[in-house]
């Protein structure tokens, strides 16, 4: 598929000119930043949520989970809908619904109204961050475009590194009585200036053979999350009523449905959400397992950790913001310098990845049972800052590395596959993991109990993914 760019001529590409001027860029790249760190940024503020608004554990778990599913059943379309209108058309739509549902998250007056403004901002996003690389990958060439993708990397590592630390920033300091709604606020003034400058800077591109939006399997794929996620959050607050398992069996149908459905899509040589032939392809299944892997516990620890600080640890929003800030810093330093690490060790920097987080969150376990409750940043600082570092190692490089072993005409589904997966895996590390920990922590394990045992089991979870990631040294080639 070829792309066309409709600007005026003296917008011609070239190996020493840029199309995208560095305003423009930084932009476009908030296409990235804002829907990611609107995903983090929310976890230190649920505390406070839960108090303000009467909300049970479980709708917090949908306050994160609600956003990430409608975000994950509409990246694919969201992308397809910009190759087929212009690009610049549906980044600009995304941007305005995320910023007005930024600003409806931030007055709303039950948790009800938070829940619906949340899905519905999460699907603004889904229009606005797939015309990002879209953008990038029609617009720039040669270093340009390594650049760029480079600087998307580092928007996405930052806004995750960044957001809980912002999120306790603005809870702690409660600007003019806003408490927890501030975090959600903050998208409004940025969203406008980001607006008014695409509106200027950005070129508009589309592509000459825009494929059918599967809306079916949208549809199919948001039918089935619901049914797995929904039970998972609610489930252990209500008892674990009747409906809850009979939506856990349905999910089994529900998948096979879906397959069904993609399957004669494809064959009928339409554009299915997630095309079969790329499943098929050894790298994209070894790159979704790391990506169910890295993302189910990066979500789900991010969550718990929020209840954890500020529950029998007794942080404050701020301080809980702050025992994150080594986490941020080596993420953030990682989201630098990843990807030229990348060029040298390839998928070899995501097994040095796995084993340097894997050591983080041992030394994080040890740390919560010997000085729990009394916990405080400093003690938290060295475990945090090696996980940190360990985890972008693991982040950054990831869809690079896997992308790179997919045949090119392959390359773009291949990223919206594993982009989905990401928001599907952040959505279900909420529900799973918080689940887990909020079962544990009702017991005589306590919240420290708890929070040890979800950071012992990221543990095994990174070093069982070594050797599933030696795979892609061992098989560089993208055979089935």
């Amino acid at each position: 598929m070829t792309d066309r760019l409709q600007t005026a001529p003296a917008r011609t590409r070239d190996a020493t000119k840029s199309p995208l001027g560095p305003v423009a860029l930084t932009t476009l790249l908030f296409g990235a930043f804002l829907p990611m760190l609107s995903f983090f940024i929310i976890n230190v503020a649920l505390p406070a949520i839960g108090t303000d608004l009467q909300a049970s554990s479980g709708e917090l778990q949908l306050v994160v989970g609600s956003y990430g599913i409608a975000n994950a059943t509409l990246l694919v379309v969201g992308g397809r809908l910009g190759d087929g209108f212009g690009r610049k058309r549906l980044f600009l739509i995304g941007l305005t619904g995320f910023t007005v549902m930024s600003l409806l998250c931030a007055i709303a007056p039950t948790i009800g109204v938070l829940l619906a403004a949340r899905v519905v901002q999460g699907a603004a996003a889904a229009a606005m961050t797939p015309q990002v690389l879209a953008s990038i990958s029609s617009l720039l060439t040669g270093e340009h475009r390594a650049r760029a993708m480079s600087m998307f990397g580092v928007a996405g590592g930052a806004a995750a590194a960044l957001g809980q630390i912002l999120g306790g920033v603005l809870v702690d300091a409660d600007v003019f009585g806003l408490g927890w709604r501030a975090v959600f606020l903050v998208n409004v003034p940025v969203g406008l200036v980001a607006l008014v400058a695409g509106v200027k800077l950005l070129p508009e591109t589309r592509a000459d053979r825009a494929q059918r939006v599967d809306l079916v399997g949208a549809g199919l794929l948001a039918v089935t999350l619901v049914l797995l996620l929904l039970p998972l959050t609610e489930g252990r607050p209500l008892g674990w009523p009747l409906w809850t398992w009979v939506s856990l069996a349905a999910v089994v149908p529900a998948v096979v449905v879906l397959g069904l459905h993609q399957h004669r899509s494809e064959k009928a040589g339409n554009a299915p959400l997630i095309p079969p032939t790329v499943l098929r392809l050894r790298a994209m299944r070894i790159g979704l397992l790391l990506a169910v892997g890295f993302f189910t516990t990066f979500g789900g620890f991010m969550f718990v950790f929020a209840l954890a600080t500020q529950g029998e640890a007794r942080m404050s929003p701020l301080e809980g913001g702050l025992s994150l800030l080594p986490m941020a810093i080596g993420f953030f330093v990682t989201s630098i310098y990843g990807p030229r690490l990348q060029i040298r060790y390839g998928a070899g920097l995501i097994v040095r990845g796995w084993l340097i987080q894997a050591v983080g969150y041992g030394l994080l376990g040890g740390a919560a049972a010997m000085f729990w409750p009394d916990v405080t940043p400093l003690t938290l600082a060295l475990p945090m800052l090696v996980a940190g570092f360990g985890s972008g190692l693991v982040m950054v490089p990831l869809m690079g590395v896997v992308v790179g072993r997919v045949p090119p005409a392959q390359a773009g589904l291949g990223s919206g596959i594993l982009l989905t997966s990401q928001q599907t895996c952040l959505a279900l590390g909420a529900a799973t993991v918080g689940t887990a920990y909020l079962s544990l922590a009702g017991t005589s394990w306590g919240q420290g109990g708890a929070l040890t045992a979800v950071a012992l089991a990221i543990t095994a979870i990174s070093l069982l993914m070594v050797p599933v990631t030696r795979q892609l040294r061992t098989n560089p080639s993208a055979a089935a």
